[in-house]
């Protein structure tokens, strides 16, 4: 059977989902510079920048980084029927801007920023696997590094200074949504090293992929989201591309 674990692929998807959308009602912090530099590049709060489907297709093409590196710098083999996955993932980020309804360029520069940071730390892990240090201590690390580097950021973008003059420090929402969103993304790494330890990489995957479409399913019926025929087209090739994707690491071509 393909999704083996039920109980723990359930679990990640439940957790998948609930991170995604308690970080999507946070959108309304408006977060400054410096913090969207972090949490683009890191992972954290970025879908305050799109939709929730429009985000998810613009950072599966992260994928290209990785495959391009492993074809073009490392010489791999690599499998036409990965290529063209890769090709979907990248079609479908590529023409989404021009398809979509809601086009903010701030948004679109901040999911790119997102993609390249995704795609870099991806092809980083690739060449530097540390034996001696697990999964969870691994995200352990990025997360200390995380706060580290928001620390030293804040002071030159302005963001220290200007803390106090945030609309929304006193609102209860706010605190009450980042705590729910620190915890929340807490539990889904939990549950994600626990996946990926109990897992093969293509029973991963397919998890991963599944809590995708859960998530980006649910997402209209909860967010403003607007679409045309052009659109929706983009969604599904990307969700297309995913899903070979998905196949490729489950066969192994």
């Amino acid at each position: 059977m393909y999704l083996k674990r039920p109980a723990g692929g359930l679990a990640f998807c439940l957790f998948y989902l609930a991170s995604c959308f308690t970080n999507k009602v946070a959108d309304i912090s408006g977060w400054t510079s410096a913090s969207c530099l972090l949490e683009a590049g890191l992972g954290g709060d970025k879908l305050v920048f799109k939709p929730i489907p429009v985000f998810l297709t613009v950072h599966n093409a992260a994928e290209v980084i990785t495959c391009g590196f492993q074809k073009f710098v490392q010489k791999e083999q690599t499998s036409h029927l990965k290529v063209c996955s890769v090709l979907f993932l990248l079609v479908a980020a590529v023409c989404l801007p021009f398809c979509d309804t809601q086009f903010d360029p701030n948004g679109y520069l901040w999911a790119l920023i997102h993609l390249i940071c995704v795609g870099a730390y991806k092809v980083f892990h690739k060449l530097w696997k540390p034996s001696s240090l697990s999964d969870l201590d691994q995200q352990y690390i990025n997360y200390v590094f995380s706060v580290v580097l928001l620390a030293s950021a804040s002071h030159p973008a302005g963001d220290l200074f200007s803390a106090l003059d945030f609309p929304f420090l006193y609102f209860y929402r706010f605190h009450s949504s980042c705590c729910a969103s620190g915890l929340l993304g807490f539990f889904l790494m939990l549950h994600t090293v626990k996946l990926k330890s109990s897992t093969t990489s293509g029973q991963y995957a397919a998890w991963s992929f599944l809590a995708k479409v859960i998530t980006a399913s649910l997402s209209p019926l909860f967010f403003v989201m607007t679409a045309n025929v052009l659109t929706i087209s983009c969604l599904v090739i990307g969700g297309v591309g995913e899903a070979l994707l998905v196949y490729t690491e489950r066969t192994g071509t």
